[in-house]
């Protein structure tokens, strides 16, 4: 009796405090390997060139707005010289027109040195331009809470002052926004194509990291893990690398434009940033500019983690 019960104690296994029982914790994708390095670097240089692409269209369509803003709330007149006709009393009676008008805020005509300098760009400077016939330009400044009736001031100008003619920009403005317009198509088309490239990178790289742990994987499926176990230990693994990815080339690019931003401040009033202003505005996306970029960023990492749960879930169909 003593024996067997000496036996039977000494075959019983050992009890182990649950607070002591070990555990398991090891992920079925390495958290790090030179794969996930890869393709975080993919993803940052990605991110990086959505951001500046992004970055690019605000810069450009900010300034279309101001430069479409300022153009509408002009007009020109131009009064060529006629025959038998005195050019400045003709420039007085178009003033005149335009200043009996309503919806015109600002009546100012340029003088003949005026004038001339706006030839300077075509013809150069030091030519003598008093036997030319050189039009007078009339400025209109339109007023932002009454609408002019411009139809009228042509026709008056036609009817009263020969060889005047009245210019509202419009076609400068259609321009502009047509300018606008291809710039944000065309970064909308960049980005869809980046976030494609992101797209075919991460699906490589979880069908590469699915084949490295296909033993363990076809043991999972075997014992009953379910698919959307399998594909949440791929998508944790994938977010965090897009996240990382994102944060290193979002954070790159919004840097990048802070710099621009405060560069441009720094060199203001010289003829660099003279014209860099006149093409970007200030050179500054702004606060909205700058969340639109982090947003993008965290989308480029939910793409990245919803790519690798789809080809997971391809990948396990054909187990």
């Amino acid at each position: 009796m003593t024996d067997d019960r000496y036996d039977s104690e000494m075959t019983a296994p050992a009890r182990v405090p649950r607070g002591h029982m070990p555990r398991n914790d090891t992920p079925i994708v390495p958290p790090d390997s030179v794969g996930g390095r890869a393709l975080v670097a993919v993803v940052a240089i990605m991110t990086f060139l959505a951001s500046l692409t992004t970055g690019a269209v605000l810069l450009v369509r900010a300034s279309a707005g101001d430069w479409q803003s300022d153009v509408s709330r002009e007009a020109t007149i131009q009064v060529r010289p006629a025959a038998g006709r005195v050019l400045d009393d003709e420039v007085v009676k178009a003033v005149d027109l335009a200043r009996s008008l309503a919806g015109i805020s600002e009546v100012r005509a340029l003088t003949r040195d005026e004038s001339a300098r706006l030839l300077e760009p075509w013809l150069g400077t030091g030519l003598a331009l008093e036997d030319l016939p050189v039009p007078r330009v009339i400025v209109l400044k339109l007023a932002a809470d009454q609408r002019a009736d411009l139809a009228a001031l042509r026709k008056a100008l036609t009817e009263r002052v020969p060889g005047a003619s009245l210019d509202d920009h419009r076609g400068w403005v259609e321009r502009m926004r047509a300018m606008a317009q291809t710039a944000v198509a065309s970064g909308l088309a960049i980005l869809a194509l980046v976030l494609a490239a992101t797209i075919l990178s991460v699906t490589f790289a979880t069908q590469g990291a699915m084949a490295a742990n296909k033993p363990i994987i076809e043991v999972l499926h075997f014992i009953g893990a379910h698919d959307s176990f399998i594909a949440r230990q791929f998508q944790r693994h994938f977010l965090a690398l897009g996240l990382r990815g994102g944060a290193i080339g979002g954070g790159a690019a919004i840097v990048l434009f802070l710099i621009g931003s405060f560069a441009s401040d720094w060199f203001l009033g010289s003829a660099a940033a003279d014209q860099a202003a006149a093409l970007f505005g200030g050179f500054s996306i702004g606060i909205a500019g700058y969340f639109v970029l982090i947003a993008q960023a965290l989308l480029i990492a939910i793409v990245t983690a919803g790519a690798s749960r789809h080809t997971v879930y391809r990948t396990l169909e054909a187990v």
